[in-house]
């Protein structure tokens, strides 16, 4: 079973720092990509950032420019570096990987860090 723990959420101002960090509980070089996902009151989760295994980046639109997915192998970890944050941007933060076993895709989320940013 794999677990992906994330932690660095916080309250910041407006125009402030964060970042965030998931750890692994297994080398995440063995995911095919790992995602940051975010979701606001009453608003459903959206696709924020996504590193693949080779190292291939994706940002979402409204973050483009501010935010930064990064990853540290040897630690295990996955790193979205949140600068320029906006009110917009208070959300809970969540970790996701997935991995293929044979033809099976498994799909993993971490429990989640609270982000608010305050205007």
């Amino acid at each position: 079973q794999v677990q992906l723990v994330e932690s660095g959420g916080g309250l910041v101002q407006a125009g402030g720092s964060l970042r965030l960090s998931c750890a692994a509980s297994r080398s995440i070089l063995s995911f095919n990509a790992m995602r940051w996902y975010r979701q606001a009151p009453g608003k459903q989760r959206e696709f924020v950032a996504r590193i693949t295994s080779f190292g291939s980046r994706e940002t979402a639109d409204s973050v483009k420019g501010r935010f930064t997915i990064s990853r540290d192998n040897a630690k295990n970890t996955l790193y979205l570096q949140m600068n320029s944050l906006k009110p917009e941007d208070t959300a809970v933060y969540y970790c996701n990987a997935d991995l293929y076993v044979d033809t099976r895709r498994d799909d993993y989320w971490g429990q989640g860090t609270q982000v608010t940013v305050s205007s």
